[in-house]
């Protein structure tokens, strides 16, 4: 049974060769949903052969969607632009028999701060289904934090090797990307309903720090696990800052 790898890209000239370089011996079919790539990208993507989708942004869940639909083979591996597959997950992907629509395949994510793996705080314990049936399953249309939409019956197996999740690249873009999600974030909590009050403002970026610096260990990796934790603790605050703002308007 043969796999689609599905991507969604904006100006990943700088990490989509080393992504899609990593799936080609287990795909024949790479799809790629751009969304406005001012960069390299879409020509990287089309030289490696990949089938590229250019169009607008209507959030992560939708534009996934819209890569599945173009998908070859119902089997889909759905990867972020700025992960790549380890030689033992390419090996295991190539032994699955794949008959099973109801099973779905989580993963492993291992998240790298610039080059330096993070072995613990929030980081460490990463799972993701990303290989599934898009007879069976599909993204929602959550505009961030997008999560697959699993009926009843659905069996979660696990696959040995890993994703390699280059995330940081430094600390700068790392910061203004997460101030990019709680934007987001907010605006996501506002069409909900949620509200923001003193107590998820401020206790909870205190919270979120102690967690992931404290309790999960994030200390034992370094002036970068610091720097994650905090970065983190951040993200919570802004994100209840901005909703607040916008319940105000």
């Amino acid at each position: 049974m043969k796999i689609s790898v599905v991507i969604i890209t904006k100006n990943e000239a700088h990490i989509i060769a080393n992504t899609l370089r990593s799936v080609q011996r287990v795909t024949d079919d790479i799809v790629v949903v751009d969304s406005g790539s001012t960069d390299e990208t879409v020509d990287i993507c089309k030289k490696m052969g990949a089938n590229v989708i250019q169009t607008g942004w209507a959030g992560y869940g939708a534009n996934k969607n819209r890569g599945i639909k173009a998908a070859r083979h119902n089997w889909i591996l759905s990867l972020d632009a700025d992960e790549a597959i380890d030689q033992a997950l390419e090996h295991n992907l190539l032994q699955l028999s794949l008959q099973n629509e109801n099973e779905v395949f989580s993963i492993r994510r291992k998240n790298f701060f610039c080059n330096k793996w993070i072995r613990f705080g929030e980081w460490a314990s990463d799972w993701h289904v990303r290989l599934f049936n898009r007879n069976k399953l599909s993204w929602n249309n959550a505009t961030v934090h997008e999560n697959l939409v699993f009926p009843e019956g659905v069996i979660t197996t696990k696959i040995k090797g890993s994703m390699l999740h280059y995330t940081v690249q430094n600390q700068q873009d790392y910061i203004a990307k997460m101030d990019r999600y709680a934007s987001m974030n907010a605006e996501k909590y506002s069409a909900a309903g949620k509200t923001a009050g003193i107590g998820k403002q401020y206790f909870s970026p205190a919270f979120s720090f102690l967690q992931n610096y404290i309790f999960r260990l994030g200390f034992l990796d370094g002036k970068e696990g610091f720097i994650i934790a905090k970065t983190t603790a951040r993200y919570t605050f802004l994100k209840y800052f901005y909703l607040k703002k916008i319940k105000k308007t």
